[in-house]
């Protein structure tokens, strides 16, 4: 993941504002989370192997979000790398982690500065807003990727994060990259939002809420 406008300082860290614990945790709190800057899917992957060690039962409610378009140019608000009042910054994809356990539905946003985890009507509102105001060509979509699927699946040699020289665009996590016994690297098939392509279901803003929040 790289942001197309601002850069964020090396030394940030995730907020440490949580909502209030009315539903069953599953996850760390956030200042115990694995986390590299600008390695969002793997930050996720991560928050996945924890439930599927921990909280077995509760990764079919689980679901990994990619969030991308065409033009790899996604507007997203409350986002901590941002510099404007609102916090709003462009990346060229972001994946978060959700949790469904009944009619609720939390995100969890590594990059936000909203409480870990957020409700999702909230998160609409504040982060992904409307499409309304942005130019088509900037329109966000979203694969939405079961939990138990991603860890099957997903694979990340880090090759996009490499300059032509094989530099690194930003330090990897330490942790060696992330493959299956198939593949070394498909991360593309994830960012796509062609619906032919890769796992998961592709939704457009307005569908994705209304998967999501139950009160529409």
């Amino acid at each position: 993941m790289a942001a197309q406008t601002q850069t964020p300082s090396a030394n940030d860290s995730p907020s440490k504002r949580t909502v209030p614990k009315t539903v069953k945790t599953i996850v760390p709190n956030l200042e115990e989370c694995t986390y590299t800057q600008f390695y969002c899917e793997e930050n996720v992957w991560r928050l996945c192997e924890y439930v599927a060690k921990h909280e077995a039962a509760e990764l079919v409610k689980c679901f990994v979000v990619f969030i991308s378009n065409e033009s790899h140019c996604v507007p997203l608000w409350r986002q901590r790398s941002g510099k404007s009042e609102e916090k709003l910054i462009t990346w060229d994809y972001h994946v978060i982690f959700m949790y469904e356990p009944d009619d609720r539905c939390l995100v969890f946003d590594l990059d936000s500065d909203l409480p870990f985890p957020t409700y999702f009507h909230k998160y609409v509102t504040e982060t992904l807003r409307t499409d309304h105001i942005l130019r088509p060509e900037h329109y966000r979509y979203f694969r939405v990727v079961p939990a138990s699927l991603f860890l099957q699946k997903f694979a990340s040699d880090r090759r996009h994060m490499r300059r032509d020289d094989g530099t690194w665009m930003h330090p990897p996590p330490p942790a060696p990259p992330i493959s299956t016994p198939d593949c070394a690297h498909n991360l593309d098939d994830f960012i796509s939002m062609d619906p032919k392509r890769g796992v998961g279901t592709v939704y457009n803003l307005q569908d994705f809420v209304r998967r999501f929040y139950k009160n529409m």
